[in-house]
């Protein structure tokens, strides 16, 4: 690629241009366009001084979020339960007690809607708490309630898909079922009463909780079919039918399952499209995190790629690391740099992104689970601003330097970084509902592909490696994109400068840090006037619908004004430019062609544009 400017490329380029929509069917949806944020209620925010995170706490952060660029929070387990971590679930139609009341989710939700946020919330249907009333009559043989869970006279001796015993003793002739562990027996299924209820409480969380959609913790292991204890065919038509339900209630609403399982194994969960929404993508997440560790990129590759041609169009969750598995911090080694490329990497691809609350600040947490779903680290004064009086858990000890109030005051932390990236994503229709290519020719540690959607394309190169990459080439030939004139427009660090691509479909001249980044929108040129002397002789996008845009190598003040085609004024003003370039609304002018002449001091330039709805 000939740059026309002096302008070095580092790290993570985005690129935009014109070119015709391929690839498969895009039915896309709202959640296509959400970046999601998990949330322990339990260690967010304390607002109660009993060291315990609450739904107020949550509330009071709701601005927090929409400035990181949130618009979709999942909530970990918010039902009655005896455990810290809720999903032992002991009254599916209560809120836990610690984190507040009804009303307080209520307000709650509604609050995060009025900022346009979605709210998403974890349903654990396969199992309850032994404490639950329904397993305590169930257990003392009450004959309604019964056969609401599993029971066997003897032990079956049947193992669990880790070696676990399934099967617990209650007295010498009484064992039940529980996938987990004998605080969390199955619901049993096979009695219509339990799936009746169980879906009246999705009801209810829809209409009266105010809810959009449930996660649905141990989504494989609802029916068992023998010794298959997990994927058996009757758990896949379960969540057929619990689709045709929560869609009946609000068509809008949607389900996202954890199946900790193989991609092959997940995609039956989603066949036809009339089962789950959407899955999580935790080979894939693991992918990533292999990529920055070994600067190996080559299955990171062949797993995206197989994941974007075998689900439904973009239809699976990515993310880093979530509450069950040791934090990303800890994962890249304390690593800010790897951290920044990773966010850069799934924050890009395709699918829809979880974020686990703490991954945008740096949040350290290995070991057991209460050390990876520790306080929320806000300052770095007491409790790290979390609580006033000792927490729950104890507080990392990183806070001091990875904490919101510290991180948004510097502009290269880890939280900016989030911010930037997720702005980006948001202002791109390419990056959340784009096709995906990959692209060639960049050494073995560089990750490049591209995201096409429209007349907008994005070009994404990462470095997975803690080298120096200079002058090196990507080849777009398998991506679609044309020859010709580029205008590339930097949206980290603002400025533009115009580029050639030629025959060869080679962009070059990059230079790439150890897993830094930087992010490019590039649209076709036209209408070029001798682009040697940068001029910045170019309309785009051109057709247009509501806004033109004109590089201009000046800081001067010009005339502009917009004629049809049979010579009318139809506007003049004088105009500004700002980061090199004008811009000009056209949502008011009607469907045609128009001449656009821009005088400055020194020149008179005129351009033809379409404009078109």
């Amino acid at each position: 690629m000939k740059l026309l400017s002096n302008l070095k490329v580092t790290v993570v380029l985005l690129v935009f241009f014109s070119m015709e929509r391929t690839g498969h069917a895009q039915a896309t949806y709202w959640w296509n366009d959400a970046v999601f944020y998990e949330a322990f209620v339990r260690s967010y925010y304390d607002t109660n001084g009993d060291g315990i995170g609450d739904l107020n706490g949550l509330t009071q952060k709701l601005d927090y979020l929409s400035d990181l660029g949130v618009n979709a929070i999942w909530l970990m387990p918010v039902c009655s339960s005896p455990s810290y971590h809720g999903y032992d679930v002991t009254n599916y139609k209560a809120v836990e007690s610690d984190y507040g009341t009804k009303q307080d989710f209520i307000n709650f939700t509604d609050s995060a809607h009025k900022r346009g946020i979605k709210v998403i919330f974890d349903f654990v249907m396969n199992h309850s708490s032994s404490d639950h009333p329904w397993f305590q009559q169930s257990k003392a043989n009450d004959p309604f309630y019964r056969d609401f869970y599993r029971w066997s006279p003897t032990d079956p001796g049947t193992i669990g898909p880790w070696g676990q015993d399934v099967w617990h003793q209650y007295n010498s002739n009484n064992y039940y079922y529980g996938i987990f562990w004998s605080g969390m027996p199955d619901l049993n299924y096979e009695t219509q009463a339990v799936k009746d209820s169980m879906f009246s409480i999705a009801q209810f969380w829809l209409d009266s909780m105010h809810v959009d959609g449930f996660r649905l913790d141990a989504a494989s292991y609802i029916f068992e079919d023998g010794n298959r204890l997990l994927n058996a065919p009757a758990t896949i038509q379960f969540w057929q039918d619990f689709r045709s339900y929560y869609k009946s209630i609000n068509d809008s609403s949607m389900a996202v399952g954890e199946v900790w399982q193989t991609t092959d194994s997940i995609l039956p969960y989603m066949e036809g499209g009339d089962k789950l929404d959407f899955c999580f993508e935790f080979d894939l997440a693991a992918e990533i995190l292999n990529a920055l560790n070994t600067a190996n990129t080559a299955t990171l590759k062949s797993k995206v790629l197989y994941d974007y041609n075998n689900y439904p169009y973009l239809q699976f969750g990515t993310f880093l690391t979530n509450h069950d598995q040791n934090r990303v911090f800890d994962v890249l080694g304390g690593s800010i740099p790897k951290l920044k490329a990773a966010a850069a990497i799934y924050l890009t691809l395709p699918g829809i992104p979880f974020i686990y609350y703490g991954e945008e600040i740096g949040m350290s947490g290995t070991g057991d689970d209460p050390s990876k779903r520790r306080p929320m680290q806000w300052t770095n004064g007491l409790h790290a601003g979390f609580s006033t009086v000792n927490p729950w858990e104890s507080i990392n000890s990183n806070y001091t330097t990875y904490n919101v109030a510290t991180e948004e005051a510097d502009s290269n932390s880890l939280l900016n970084w989030y911010k930037k990236l997720i702005g980006i994503r948001h202002n791109e229709a390419a990056l959340r509902r784009g096709n995906y290519f990959a692209a060639t020719g960049a050494p073995s540690p560089i990750y490049s592909f591209v995201r096409t959607y429209e007349s907008d394309t994005v070009l994404v190169i990462v470095n997975t490696s803690g080298q120096i990459y200079a002058d090196f080439t990507v080849n777009v030939s398998s991506t679609g994109m044309q020859p010709g004139y580029k205008v590339f427009t930097d949206l980290v660090n603002g400025g533009w400068f115009l580029g050639d691509l030629d025959a060869t479909y080679n962009l070059g001249n990059f230079d790439l840090a150890p897993y830094g980044a930087l992010i490019y929108r590039v649209e076709s040129s036209t209408g070029v006037d001798d682009p040697a002397y940068g001029h910045g002789a170019t309309i785009f996008p051109n057709p247009a619908t509501d806004k033109i845009t004109v590089p201009l190598n000046s800081v001067s003040p010009v005339q502009v004004s917009v004629t049809d085609e049979h010579g009318k004024m139809m506007k003049t003003e004088r105009i500004s430019p700002k980061g090199n370039a004008i811009s000009l609304n056209v949502s008011d002018l009607p469907i045609g062609m128009y001449l656009l002449t821009i005088e400055g001091d020194f020149s008179r330039r005129q351009y033809k544009f379409i404009v078109e709805r």
